[in-house]
């Protein structure tokens, strides 16, 4: 009887927890825009993944040691990794180009992405309703990018690339997540993503001369570290069930980055595809959640 006392009471910080989160990751794609026409944007993923992978590294070594590079797939760890750098290399790219909020909303169906893999490769059988899901969840995203509209522009579709990586890293993530010490995972994800964007770093690394460009960089960082760990918390605190329609609330935030920032305000075309993606993710990233198939994680840069 304890055992479900005590997580109820512990649900509301858990979903405080969520919501700091979120916030977090749209303050951090909110930065990235904002900085995407002064810095080179593969040294700013550079110093995202570095800024992650170090404070990760101290703190989880001097408790750990160097278990925490055991691993029964190194291979995976290694894809899971690159995958996670492509999709932040295009979410990157993509905010350059998109506002914060329409940006957002659209990589917000990855959960509908993931249940159109896992029937189509992984041949797992999916409900009349999660498939009328997926079909609104799109819609609403072509909503968003109008390809027929006056404003469209081939920029627009970035994002559908960092869909379908992301959908590709939660789909890892979940087989990997049955047998590999979640640490290790978080560890590796840095690490891989920081030695990858390295290789570039000497090709695009440019002298900044202004103090506020070196502290958007740091705040980036700190923004996706603190984001991952109260993240990290949250799922420890209230069941997934119970956190995943808060997710959504991340495109709430980054609509109130984009107007603080740009004083950008969605019209109203927008704004019906962002609700539509909203409510048929949420939907059906709580049905995924019931039924034990995938875990769905927030979306970040």
């Amino acid at each position: 009887m304890a055992g479900p006392a005590s997580n109820t009471s512990r649900a509301p910080a858990g979903i405080a927890l969520l919501v700091g989160a979120v916030a977090c990751f749209a303050v951090l794609d909110t930065t990235t825009k904002v900085i995407s026409n002064s810095v080179p944007l593969l040294m700013a993923l550079w110093f995202r993944y570095a800024f992650q992978a170090v404070a990760t590294t101290v703190a989880v070594l001097p408790s750990r040691g160097l278990s925490v590079l055991r691993t029964a797939h190194p291979k995976y760890q290694l894809l899971r990794g690159l995958l996670l750098l492509f999709t932040s290399l295009f979410a990157f790219y993509s905010l350059r180009h998109m506002p914060v909020g329409e940006f957002t909303a659209i990589v917000m169906i990855t959960p509908l992405v993931i249940t159109l893999l896992a029937s189509l490769t992984l041949g797992e059988r999916v409900s009349w309703l999660r498939w009328a899901l997926v079909v609104g969840g799109f819609a609403g995203t072509l909503i968003i990018i109008r390809p027929d509209g006056d404003d469209f522009n081939w920029a627009m579709l970035l994002p559908l690339g960092l869909v379908i990586c992301n959908a590709w890293f939660q789909i890892l993530t979940s087989r990997l997540a049955r047998t590999e010490d979640p640490l290790t995972m978080h560890f590796y994800t840095g690490w891989v993503g920081t030695l990858a964007a390295s290789l570039a770093l000497p090709f695009v690394w440019a002298a900044l001369d202004s103090w506020t460009l070196w502290a958007s960089l740091a705040l980036m960082g700190l923004m996706g570290t603190v984001g991952h760990f109260m993240m990290i918390l949250a799922y420890g605190r209230a069941p997934v069930s119970t956190l995943t329609p808060f997710l959504y609330g991340q495109i709430g935030f980054a609509m109130l980055g984009g107007w603080i920032a740009f004083s950008h305000v969605p019209d109203r075309w927008s704004m019906l595809g962002m609700v539509m993606i909203a409510v048929c993710g949420a939907t059906g990233a709580w049905l995924a959640v019931r039924q034990s198939r995938v875990l769905i994680e927030p979306v970040e840069s």
